[in-house]
């Protein structure tokens, strides 16, 4: 995996991630890959915080993966600071090739570079291959999660 790049995304690069995060079952009801409107505008939001990191892994110039990792600030656990994975997605054709988990190491290293005390994600529970994966990583199921659409 000596080829691959981990490395921001830049606006250029949001019909790829978008066409990855509409590559499933919960991402095609959710996603419009079509429209990118709505996606430049949450990638200005996010290039203008800097606890957002939205990465993408490029194997021969081609997006293969990424994620979105947040970094925040807190009070509680004497103030810690954690970060939240999210938005995890490896191009098909490379799924089970470890691309997953070289994303995820990035994360975690970033994590610790950033000072952060715990790293956490959420994976929607229909998704049992996902929590496997996280699980081989040394994540654990530790809480239930909770969600309110506005």
């Amino acid at each position: 995996m000596s080829d691959l790049d981990i490395r921001a995304a830049g606006v250029d690069d949001l019909s790829e991630i978008v066409a990855m995060l509409a590559d499933d079952p919960l991402g095609a009801a959710r996603e419009s890959p079509d429209d990118l409107t709505p996606y430049r505008a949450a990638f200005q939001r996010l290039a203008g915080d800097p606890n957002q990191y939205l990465m993408v892994a490029v194997r021969a110039d081609r997006i293969v993966g990424t994620l979105q990792l947040t970094v925040i600030p807190g009070l509680s656990r004497r103030g810690s600071t954690r970060s939240v994975i999210e938005a995890v997605r490896v191009h098909k054709d490379e799924r089970g090739s470890g691309l997953g988990t070289r994303l995820i190491q990035w994360a975690v290293d970033e994590s610790r570079r950033q000072g952060c005390q715990l790293v956490q994600l959420t994976s929607d529970a229909t998704r049992t291959d996902a929590h496997r994966f996280y699980e081989r990583l040394g994540f654990a199921a530790s809480h239930v999660g909770f969600k309110l659409a506005l």
